[in-house]
């Protein structure tokens, strides 16, 4: 057995089945481009599900990062470090908040999104204990806790792990009727991912996101908006919503804050929500250390120039136009915004992810039908159309 099988062994024994990796060890990455420890390259037109949108090991960011593993990577919590103050407020003015919770991972975020929800619905809204409810929506992905799958309506993610947290009310995603039944004085919270990625880059109906955040103002109920994956720059806006004019009550983000190179997650809110939190209240070990907040430091400086933001227009824009033209006898449907599409095909995924792998592209299928594609916001227009001519060979083949 050569060392490539051995690790590729080792990979898939310790993979979560549903996620079916592709059969390739990658040892390098620059820009948009990775390379297999056999040093085959391959173009990445899955960026990790989003969390590297400014490319592998973008100068910037790896600088930032060099420039804090000479200084303090990590100190205990009784203490502060320079690197926080300018992180919190630099984040939460890209928001448009007053306040942000540093965490690690986007599931850590959701959850402590959904803490800050009940807490805020108990102390705040008045709800009698115990009784608050939060809405999801079908098609969910919002993490693997054991919270956030007692909501999930996938079998793979779901299935086996019960008893189940309650408290939740979960409805249609982009049913405004079917949500507007389900809110009532004990709802304190309605979360939603913008497009839901896991799902197959699902874009909701025009007029969606607006009527969810109508619905929770009139019914004094926070609007979480999960911006894990849509947020960043990824849908050619700086965050999702923005395509209707939406402000949520509470931002989740993760996956791009930590620039491809370690776990960044926060919640971003105002003082009246996050306010609810005191001292000793809520934390993490190594939520908001000082890599991560340099390293997210750079990330929001990066985003504030606007130069992201368009590049995911412009090439969305043309990316999507190849992608609509497409045979309609293989590709059932094309969803999504910016540099981020699902591709749903009217056969089985797996095997055109395969061939493309064979090509040189790196993609993913979800839910059997679907590839899905998010190639980091750096990729040059040659390099995307080189990637969607491989994309058109193996849907022939």
């Amino acid at each position: 057995m050569t060392r490539t099988d051995q690790l590729r062994a080792l990979s898939e024994e310790h993979s979560a089945h549903n996620y079916h990796p592709l059969p390739i060890v990658i040892a390098e990455a620059e820009g948009a481009w990775v390379t297999d420890v056999e040093g085959r390259r391959y173009l990445d037109l899955l960026a990790a599900y989003s969390a590297v949108n400014f490319g592998h090991r973008n100068p910037r960011l790896t600088e930032a990062a060099r420039r804090q593993l000479d200084r303090v990577t990590l100190v205990s919590r009784a203490f502060e470090h320079d690197q926080f103050g300018p992180f919190v407020a630099e984040l939460a003015a890209l928001c448009g908040k007053d306040m942000v919770l540093p965490m690690n991972s986007g599931a850590e975020a959701v959850e402590t999104a959904l803490k800050t929800a009940r807490k805020w619905g108990y102390e705040v809204k008045g709800v009698p204990a115990g009784e608050a409810n939060i809405i999801t929506f079908e098609g969910n992905f919002h993490g693997r806790t054991t919270t956030i799958v007692s909501f999930s309506t996938d079998p793979e993610a779901k299935d086996s792990y019960g008893p189940y947290t309650p408290g939740f009310r979960t409805v249609p995603y982009g049913d405004v009727e079917a949500l507007r039944a389900a809110m009532d004085a004990t709802t304190v919270g309605v979360l939603v991912e913008p497009i839901q990625g896991e799902a197959g880059v699902n874009v909701p109906p025009s007029g969606f996101l607006t009527a969810v955040r109508e619905l929770c103002t009139a019914n004094g109920s926070l609007m979480l908006a999960d911006e894990i994956q849509s947020g960043l720059g990824r849908t050619g806006t700086t965050f999702a919503v923005e395509h209707e004019n939406v402000v949520p009550d509470v931002y989740i983000l993760g996956k791009a804050l930590g620039g491809g190179i370690m776990p960044v997650s926060a919640v971003v809110a105002d003082t009246d929500v996050l306010g609810v939190f005191k001292p000793g209240q809520h934390g993490s070990t190594f939520g908001g250390n000082p890599l991560a907040c340099a390293i997210g430091r750079e990330v929001v400086a990066m985003l504030r120039t606007g130069e992201y933001q368009e590049r995911s227009r412009e090439l969305g824009a043309h990316m999507h136009d190849r992608l609509g033209r497409l045979p309609s006898d293989v590709v059932r449907e094309v969803r999504g915004r910016g540099l981020w599409a699902g591709v749903e095909l009217r056969g089985r995924a797996r095997p055109v992810s395969e061939r493309l792998m064979e090509l040189g592209v790196l993609a993913k299928e979800t839910h059997e039908t679907t590839i899905r594609l998010a190639p980091p916001l750096v990729i040059s227009r040659q390099d995307l159309d080189w990637a969607l001519d491989q994309l058109e060979i193996a849907l022939k083949d």
